[in-house]
């Protein structure tokens, strides 16, 4: 039995499914906070030129009944746009100049 939370095909990124795979938002917004701009940069570099491919993949199952390694798929997909703009923009996890303000999500959307 494997202790893989990717498909096959993405083992390369194991290393970031275990810190990135995160179920909500709430949690995504935590980890990119928490984590310095040389973290969030190497989980950049590795996932995002590889978007186009793991979309694709999560394409071939229906939303309502995604196997487990494709779910974690995605949500290496939703922490990916959790941390681009601290890469691309801010050069920071948190967004400048918004002191101590945080977000919290009251839905999260399915899957």
């Amino acid at each position: 039995m494997s202790d893989a939370l990717l498909p096959g095909q993405f083992a390369d990124l194991e290393t970031f499914a275990q810190e990135w795979c995160l179920a909500t938002e709430t949690e995504r917004y935590a980890k990119r906070l928490d984590s310095s701009i040389g973290e969030l940069q190497a989980f950049y570099d590795a996932f995002f030129p590889r978007i186009e491919e793991a979309l694709a993949y999560c394409d071939q199952y229906p939303l309502d009944a995604l196997p487990e390694d494709v779910l974690n798929l995605m949500y290496l997909l939703y922490s990916l746009v959790a941390v681009s703009y601290s890469v691309e923009a801010w050069h920071q996890g948190r967004i400048p100049d918004t002191g101590a303000s945080a977000i919290t999500c009251v839905v999260e959307p399915v899957p």
